[in-house]
């Protein structure tokens, strides 16, 4: 069994409400069908009840059984309340906080908020930035989080490495050129993934273009107090860094370059100095060996709510909301 199958069945041994925000998107119907066809979650649909059924059937999608939900009739005074108390800092008046909430981004994002869902997926027909805004107005960051990050679980064919070719990447999604401190907050919250889903200690590796003093550079240093503050912050953790991604995850490599640290050349987290560098390799690990990738996964807020590219399968959403619900067991 592999890993996304291990990951549904666990989401079925303890049924999440997962709200799926874009009811009017076929792709986030036929997902919706199959969670709760293959009992994986509850699904919640938002959206006009009559507009869903009629693009449910004109696709040849039974969604039966699946609850939906227009924001729209459900908003109540007490969340258009909430909602202003939360925005009024940034100038917005009553009338805007009652048309917004009963946007179906923000009321999925408020309905995880107050517990009448355990997780939110969304982002098939909204932009990341959209998505993540909505996560941490309602939601919000855990205690002591930093910043919300996010990482991608990579699964590699035929690949010795990592946690038997499952790796965490981190960030590769969101957090543009992160502070040291905010590198040692990703690096933690990957971690902690890193837990939920490969069922492994962590052994993290904070990347870089050096491995121990091998160049010496602002950047490196960067990624140097990263580890220093991680380590301070989790002292039971097994991470090291600076590293060079061949000897984080070679052995052989890590013998030559590495040889005194206990994460080099086993690593099965892999924590980028930015953006840049972890996207970039998340795209060419998928596409050069033929990876599995999944995510990104929103990592750092209170409760679990994940983001979906625009170009995902109904594949893509069934395996994030088994995913937000394993996260949801978590939480």
């Amino acid at each position: 069994m592999n890993l996304i199958e291990k990951i549904k069945d666990k989401a079925k041994s303890d049924r999440k409400k997962i709200v799926l925000p874009e009811g009017y998107d076929s792709r986030v119907i036929q997902a919706a069908s199959i969670l709760e066809k293959e009992k994986i979650a509850e699904p919640v649909l938002l959206g006009k009840r009559e507009k869903i059924t009629k693009l449910a059937k004109h696709a040849g999608i039974s969604i039966d059984n699946v609850k939906i939900i227009d924001p729209e009739e459900k908003v109540t005074d007490e969340d258009i309340g909430l909602f202003y108390n939360l925005r009024r800092h940034k100038g917005i008046s009553k009338e805007d906080a009652c048309a917004s909430i009963k946007q179906p981004l923000l009321y999925g994002a408020l309905m995880v908020r107050k517990g009448m869902a355990d997780g939110s997926v969304t982002g098939a027909s909204n932009i990341t930035a959209d998505v993540l805004r909505a996560a941490i107005w309602l939601i919000g960051p855990a205690k002591g989080v930093k910043v919300v990050s996010s990482c991608f679980v990579m699964i590699v064919p035929e690949c010795v490495y990592g946690e038997h070719g499952v790796f965490i990447y981190a960030d590769a999604g969101i957090v543009p050129n992160p502070t040291a401190e905010e590198l040692a907050s990703i690096a933690i919250a990957s971690a902690k993934t890193a837990r939920m889903f490969i069922k492994s200690e962590p052994r993290v590796a904070m990347l870089s273009f050096s491995t121990k003093g091998s160049a010496s550079h602002g950047l490196i240093d960067k990624v140097i107090k990263a580890t220093e503050l991680a380590r301070k912050m989790c002292p039971d953790l097994q991470i090291d860094g600076e590293l060079q991604a061949d000897a984080a995850i070679v052995p052989e490599v890590a013998k030559i370059k590495a040889s005194q640290s206990n994460v080099a050349g086993k690593a099965n987290v892999l924590i980028f100095p930015n953006l840049e560098a972890g996207n970039i390799s998340y795209k060419l690990t998928q596409r050069l060996v033929k990876a599995e990738a999944f995510g990104p996964i929103l990592q750092g807020l209170r409760k679990p709510a994940n983001d979906l590219s625009r170009g995902c399968s109904t594949s893509d959403i069934v395996n994030i909301s088994a995913i937000t619900a394993i996260q949801a067991h978590s939480a």
